[in-house]
């Protein structure tokens, strides 16, 4: 997996930001350091929503594995909200409000700044799982897709592990260590954090002439990363009103009999929990 993109999002052209990685020579030198491994892999969420993704990646890589995880949508899209908050791409702080500008937003009105993916804010299509699991399944076959409900990784990560291993046909007999990653997190400076998403492109004329470009270019990532890792503050997301996300399961409950039936599992307790 890459070390220096965790998320290229290569594929998806139907979706932009700048910082995706969308030349190929860019893209595959993210992989130069693997040799001899069995498999090479990276993890873009965006592919999953995206309408051209499966394709493309068919196109590029025909033999492909596939693996998908899937959150209760009440949850996910609760935990999504938090995390485009902490990202700047999200500005209204209330939940039930940001759900509530979703079709305002579709029509362009009422947009943050420069949000990474603007079709992201649309949190409803976010969570059509049984349309987006159902492209892949139709590009790729069932044969060459994982799917991992989160639930059972919460339950048992150990087995979730093997299993996808055993999928990717890579030795089962390995255990990591798994541990908690990604807790809910607010920043604690807007400012601050409009400096690590535009870090200042202009420097004083006698950085430039003492400094090489690449040394500077370097200089300026560990500036950010610490300004990150600063104005990151770790604490629990706010808990939804019970009323909420009653009104939510509801409103998915179709879309969670639907994936059910897709994935010949049942769904149901999505509907109910909480």
């Amino acid at each position: 997996m890459p070390r220096e993109a965790k998320e290229p999002n290569f594929f998806g052209s139907d979706f932009y930001n700048p910082f995706f990685i969308r030349d190929e020579n860019a893209y595959l030198s993210l992989f130069a350091d693997a040799l001899h491994e069995k498999r090479v892999g990276e993890a873009s969420i965006w592919y999953l929503y995206s309408n051209r993704a499966a394709s493309e990646i068919k196109s590029f890589a025909p033999q492909a594995r596939i693996i998908i995880m899937l959150r209760n949508p009440v949850e996910m899209l609760h935990a999504l909200h938090s995390q485009l908050l902490f990202n700047g791409d999200e500005e209204e702080a209330d939940f039930e409000a940001a759900l509530a500008a979703e079709e305002a937003r579709k029509e362009g009105f009422r947009l943050p700044a420069n949000p990474q993916i603007v079709e992201g804010l649309f949190y409803r299509e976010i969570v059509k799982y049984t349309e987006q699991v159902g492209r892949y399944l139709d590009v790729f076959g069932e044969a060459r897709i994982k799917i991992i409900i989160y639930d059972d990784l919460k339950q048992d990560a150990a087995q979730v592990y093997r299993e996808t291993c055993a999928f990717l046909d890579v030795d089962t007999g390995f255990s990591p260590q798994f541990r908690l990653v990604n807790r809910n997190k607010r920043i604690r400076s807007k400012a601050l954090l409009k400096f690590t998403k535009q870090p200042p492109s202009v420097v004083p004329g006698w950085v430039k002439n003492l400094v090489p470009l690449e040394r500077r270019k370097d200089l300026m990532w560990r500036v950010v990363k610490a300004a990150r890792r600063f104005n990151t503050k770790y604490e629990p997301r706010a808990p939804m009103t019970p009323e909420l996300r009653n009104r939510l399961q509801a409103e998915f409950a179709p879309e969670v009999e639907s994936l059910s039936s897709l994935l010949r599992r049942d769904l149901s307790h999505w509907s109910r929990e909480g």
